[in-house]
């Protein structure tokens, strides 16, 4: 009889061990699904600088005097406000996107800390201008939340990349791929 009520003991230290178990694979298996989602998004972004309209629009934007007001840009050509148009929703996206902690912001700030920032200097007159004539105040204001943080955040690093850092080495060297 002590045998038997020695084994249920056993039986019930295994299973309370096995739930243990079961709950942390489950954490563990959590996480990395939270972990492949940021770097899908993350790839996402990256493919879409890599469309050829967003680069357009990019180098239009880009040249761009900086402050013009709405009334310029939509004087100059249509192509101007759609170039607009789309930076600022990209941005938007992207804003959002952080926001959530969906894409690291280390990843944002990497691919588009200064440049969005200066796509806002440029559009920012024109961004405002349309929040006043659509009577709505939240129009592209996460792209402005995105510039606001990405300034925050870069005040620390003052040097580019290519001179920040010289010193990177990949963590394995491999002869294989």
């Amino acid at each position: 009889m002590q045998d038997l009520s020695r084994l249920a003991d056993i039986a019930e230290i295994v299973g309370v061990l096995i739930v243990i178990g079961g709950l942390i694979f489950a954490m563990l298996q959590m996480q990395q699904l939270r972990q492949q989602r940021r770097e899908l998004a993350a790839i996402e972004l990256f493919r879409f600088y890599g469309n050829p309209n967003f680069a357009e629009a990019y180098s239009t934007v880009l040249h761009m005097p900086d402050g013009l007001s709405a009334d310029d840009i939509r004087a100059s050509d249509d192509k101007f406000e759609q170039a607009a148009m789309l930076i600022s929703t990209t941005m938007e996206n992207i804003g959002v996107m952080t926001f959530q902690r969906i894409v690291p912001f280390a990843i944002v700030n990497n691919l588009v800390g200064d440049s969005a920032i200066v796509l806002w200097r440029k559009l920012e007159n024109w961004a405002i201008a349309l929040r006043v004539e659509l009577d709505e105040p939240s129009a592209f204001e996460w792209f402005q939340w995105l510039v606001e943080r990405l300034q925050q955040h870069s005040e620390n690093e003052s040097l580019p990349a290519y001179e920040a850092h010289t010193s990177w080495a990949p963590s394995n060297i491999t002869k294989q791929l």
